[in-house]
């Protein structure tokens, strides 16, 4: 079954950075597309950027410029790289697979407080 497990969250301050894996397994983790998405207390999930199978990427303006998607096929691991963070990035943070109708994983909290 297809499995995406998220890790690398935490409490980190302003200006911190912090790399996020999502590790999948349950499907061909090179042929598809991933992407990551974050949900803020009291509001609904946002769209945070794409990595196609191919390695483009593309990022919402808001985080434009601070995060980085990569994946390592090898490793069937999808990353987002942090840096510069802002409290205003504290969210949940989700992966998502472009596989069949998509797939979740479970979410790693993200606090940027000092």
């Amino acid at each position: 079954q297809v499995q995406l497990v998220e890790s690398g969250g935490g409490l980190v301050q302003p200006g911190g950075s912090l790399r996020l894996s999502c590790a999948a397994s349950g499907f061909t983790f090179s042929n598809y597309a991933m992407r990551w998405y974050r949900q803020a207390p009291g509001k609904q999930r946002e769209f945070v950027g794409w990595i196609t199978r191919g390695g483009s990427t593309y990022y919402v303006d808001s985080v434009k410029g601070r995060f980085t998607i990569s994946r390592d096929n090898a490793k069937n691991t999808l990353y987002l790289q942090m840096n510069s963070l802002k409290p205003e990035d504290t969210a949940v943070y989700y992966c998502h697979a472009d596989y069949n109708f998509g797939y979740w994983g479970q979410g790693t909290q993200v606090t940027v407080s000092s």
